[in-house]
This record gives structure tokens, C-alpha cells and sequence, in this order.
């Protein structure tokens, strides 16, 4: 990556997933696992992707997301398929139970001692405010509603 560096979220940010939160009010042991193995039907949310284009004009994508690593192919190829700007993805590693909110400002950090990150946009409002108080460029995505069932993540 040569140009400063937009942090784009997947889920809620360019990902529409809200026809699969019904799967996050079962008490089954594998609730996260049957949410995001869904993912692959997820619409595009309009506004998250006209902003990763305009973001993309003169940055480096970067995509980050809870998502975990198991689902790198689907995440890829969904990207693609929506037409959304290429760029390097960076999931939740395997078997990292932590939240979203802590590896999240984790990665940034990470990217930040190697590239200019002027920009990270997500719609949990815990990430947000996470990066926020860590003095990090952040833009709250506010298009799709977002649910407390995503919190436990």
C-alpha cells in the first residue's frame, strides 16, 4: 500500500445484515457461526459502497471486519461480486474470542506504525467510540440500524 488508508467495516457498513439477526436469538452454541456462514446473502448497503468508491479514488482499501478468518474466500468473493474496490482484508483471527471493539482498535494500530490511516469507518457504536478515544480518525456509519445482538461479539 502506497497512498494513505481507508478502514472500511464489512457488516453493517457495506453489508446489509439484517436478514440474518433473527439467527443471533437462539440460545445454540453455534448462534455466531450460523450468522456469519449466512453472510454470503447479505444485499449491499448503497451508501456504505459509494463511499468505499469515493474512498477509493485516493487510498488504499482496507477492509476489517469481525468476521472470522474461516470465511476469508465468501468475504472475498462477496466483495467482489457487490463491485466493491479491491483491497486487503483483515478478519478476526481463529479462535480469537475477543470483541470486535478490542482487535479492532488492535489492527488499526497495527496499520497505523506502517501507513497513514486517515480514515476508519464502522457501524458499531462501541468501535466507533473505542477508536475515538484513542485519538484515531473515525466516521460513525449511521445507514443501517444497527443491533445490540451484534454487541456480544
Amino acid at each position: 500500500m502506497t497512498r494513505p488508508v481507508a478502514v472500511m467495516d464489512i457488516d453493517g457498513t457495506v453489508a446489509d445484515v439484517r436478514h440474518r439477526l433473527h439467527l443471533l436469538d437462539s440460545d445454540s452454541p453455534t448462534k455466531w457461526a450460523d450468522f456469519f456462514d449466512a453472510a454470503n446473502d447479505d444485499p449491499v448497503l448503497p451508501h456504505g459502497a459509494e463511499l468505499a468508491h469515493k474512498l477509493a479514488v485516493d487510498h488504499d482499501i482496507v477492509w476489517l471486519t469481525g468476521r472470522p478468518v474461516r470465511l476469508a474466500e465468501l468475504t472475498r468473493r462477496w466483495l467482489a461480486e457487490q463491485g466493491l474496490p479491491p483491497g486487503n482484508l483483515v478478519m478476526q483471527p481463529h479462535g480469537d474470542k475477543r470483541p470486535a471493539r478490542l482487535v479492532k482498535l488492535e489492527r488499526v494500530l497495527e496499520l497505523q506504525r506502517q501507513h497513514t490511516v486517515v480514515l476508519v469507518v464502522d457501524d458499531d457504536p462501541r468501535v466507533v467510540s473505542q477508536l475515538r478515544e484513542a485519538g484515531l480518525p473515525v466516521h460513525h456509519a449511521t445507514w443501517a440500524p444497527w443491533s445490540p445482538a451484534l454487541g456480544n461479539q
